[in-house]
Formats: structure tokens, C-alpha cells, sequence
């Protein structure tokens, strides 16, 4: 298994579309919130179940695979979302399971585009999209005052993106930080999420907003980036932040 259990989500970022269809598909600890043109919660699920069952079978080959909290090196044969997960984490100086939630909502979202033109995944605070309009995002932060004040508008009429959040205060991932929110956006849902528990393993006062901020600009495919501690945050990149 991927991990130990389903764990409710008492958050979620928010994202706001008026026109699409919304619904749940949850398996284990795979929690899926996605919008859609027309409800496809039955080929939704069994592509969780396909993606999931790669990963598992990879683990039960790799143990190591699971734990490990340094970038790993594959040995044989890996399935291409083992690869893209692998590459993820090197870039982003983590191990490839903090990828993991990324990793899902993007190749489900990719192959929802399938059926629907327009899709919003969000699972456990990653986001993927591809819509036809501009969107904003909410950017939940725990108990800083900022939770749900500030907003990223997203483009993704031309081209997907990854939006992803790691906190240190609130949900199921691990973070050795203490950072209410760091948000990641990428064409990557894979290096958004990686580089989202990187840069929050690195930020646990107010004073490490800005080192922290320096290290994720630099990796390669991250194109913007929201820190939130407390009352304060930073912001860096290519995004639009908007006041809710």
C-alpha cells in the first residue's frame, strides 16, 4: 500500500468554477476532489485504481521506495510515473514520494482530458488543471490570517498546471517545517508538489522566507512560489496574486 490509511480532509484549497461538475473519489488514502464537465466518477476510479496499483507494484518490488527521504535512484525497469516521480524528487532534493499526490492528480487529470475538456483535480491540497477560462485559487494556511485571504489567478487555457501546497501545520504529509502554507506552481503537478515539501522542509521561522523562496526559484520548472508563515508571506514567479 502507499501509505497507512484514508485520513479525512478536513481542508482544501479552494478553486472557484462555476460551470463544471463536482464529485469524490476516494480509495484509501487517495482522496480525489474533481471538477468536470459531465460527472465520470466510474472512469476517474479506475484510473486512481490503475496509477495506484503501478505504484504499489513498484513498492512491493522496492521497499525502500516508500520511506526514503533522499532522491533514489531506480535500478531495471520503472513504469514512466515511477520515473517522472524519481525525477521530481532529485530536482527537488527529496524522495520520490513526495511527489506521490502529484503524480496522481496529474495522470488522471491528463487522461480525464479525454472525456471532458476542462478538469480540476485536487487531491490533498495538489492541484491539476486545465480549464477554458482564468481561475482562482484560495491558498488554505492553517491558522496564519492569511488562510483563504490570498488567491492565485491560473491561466491554464493554453497548457496544464500543477498547484501545489505542503504545510507544516496542517494535513496528513510530512514537513520538517513549520511553514502554514507553501504553494508551488508548475507545468509539473510531479515538481510542483516535490519542490512544495522541499522548500516547506526549509521554512520554520519567519526569517526563512526568503532562503527558502532562493532555493525553489532555482530549480528548474518551478515558475512561482507563495510562502505563508504566520501574518507574513513571500511571493516569487510568473502568478497573479489576488486579495479574497
Amino acid at each position: 500500500m502507499i501509505s497507512t490509511g484514508y485520513q479525512e480532509r478536513t481542508y482544501r484549497n479552494l478553486v472557484y468554477s462555476n460551470n463544471l461538475v463536482s464529485y469524490n473519489v476516494i480509495v484509501q488514502e487517495t482522496d480525489l476532489l474533481v471538477h468536470a464537465a459531465k460527472p465520470l466518477e466510474n472512469i476517474t476510479l479506475e484510473m486512481v485504481l490503475k496509477y495506484r496499483r503501478l505504484i504499489e507494484e513498484y513498492i512491493n518490488l522496492y521497499p525502500g521506495f516508500l520511506k526514503t527521504l533522499v532522491p533514489w535512484t531506480i535500478e531495471g525497469f520503472a513504469p514512466k510515473i515511477i520515473r517522472e516521480m524519481v525525477y521530481a524528487g532529485k530536482k527537488a532534493g527529496v524522495g520520490p514520494m513526495a511527489a506521490v499526490a502529484g503524480a496522481v492528480a496529474e495522470n488522471v487529470g491528463n487522461d480525464l482530458l479525454l472525456y471532458s475538456d476542462e478538469v480540476i483535480i485536487e487531491n490533498g491540497g495538489d492541484i491539476f488543471l486545465k480549464t477554458n477560462t482564468v481561475l482562482t485559487i484560495a491558498i488554505y494556511a492553517a491558522d496564519s490570517p492569511l488562510s483563504l485571504k490570498i488567491g492565485l489567478r491560473i491561466d491554464s487555457r493554453y497548457k496544464s498546471f500543477g498547484v501545489c501546497t505542503s504545510s507544516g501545520t496542517v494535513g496528513h504529509s510530512l514537513s520538517f517545517g513549520k511553514a502554514d502554507a507553501v504553494c508551488i506552481v508548475s507545468d509539473s503537478c510531479y515538481l510542483a508538489d516535490a519542490v512544495a515539501t522541499s522548500v516547506g522542509n526549509r521554512v520554520k521561522t519567519k526569517k526563512d522566507i526568503k532562503d527558502a523562496i532562493g532555493f525553489g526559484s532555482a530549480i528548474e520548472g518551478v515558475t512561482g512560489i507563495v510562502v505563508i508563515i504566520g501574518d507574513e508571506a513571500g511571493f516569487w514567479g510568473d502568478i497573479e496574486v489576488v486579495s479574497l
